[in-house]
């Protein structure tokens, strides 16, 4: 999932959000207002976008921002959260956000653990897609020589591939119609 933009971002923490129904300058100021300037953000297949870093260090606002506030009735915002450091509490994570309401939530290494209005959301998708259900498990745990992590990001892709195929997000690379600051 990350190297959707990290790549163009190196040493930056970011997040990815996407958001239908709200004009591309209406995000793109609801995020300074919040003290996350856009590092790129532009439109496509009916979304508008924007990259930011995920925390502001200049202001020292460590603060997750709030999604919700910037989400008016009618409209939705879909965010990956990209930056995979466990260690500082930080793991990839998804929300969904929808007329000011906080949708459904998880975190990448816990995807069991959906929260929200609605934590069922995508149950049907990610079922389908194997990524939870009685057989979302590695098949080969506990095989000698097998270690699981080996396949943890290829999880991640396809979980990344079920959420943006659900929403008709658009594709990677988003730099074709990126506006730079």
């Amino acid at each position: 999932m990350t190297n959707w933009i990290q790549g163009p971002f190196p040493g930056h923490e970011v997040n990815v959000v996407f958001a239908r129904g709200i004009p591309l300058d209406t995000l793109t100021r609801g995020l300074r207002d919040r003290l996350r300037e856009p590092l790129v953000y532009g439109e496509a297949n009916g979304w508008a976008w924007a990259v930011h870093d995920m925390h502001n260090w200049d202001a020292e606002d460590y603060d997750d921002v709030d999604y919700s506030g910037m989400c008016p009735e009618g409209a939705e915002i879909v965010v990956f959260v990209t930056e995979p450091c466990s260690a500082k509490a930080f793991p990839p994570a998804f929300e969904y956000h929808r007329d000011g309401r906080a949708i459904l939530c998880f975190s990448f290494e816990d995807i069991q653990q959906r929260v929200g209005e609605n934590p069922d959301y995508l149950s049907a998708e990610l079922l389908a897609a194997n990524l939870i259900g009685p057989t979302a498990e590695c098949g080969q745990q506990g095989d000698d020589g097998h270690d699981c992590f080996d396949h943890h990001y290829d999880d991640h892709e396809r979980l990344v591939t079920v959420i943006a195929d659900c929403f008709a997000l658009p594709a990677p690379p988003l730099s074709a119609e990126v506006t730079a600051k």
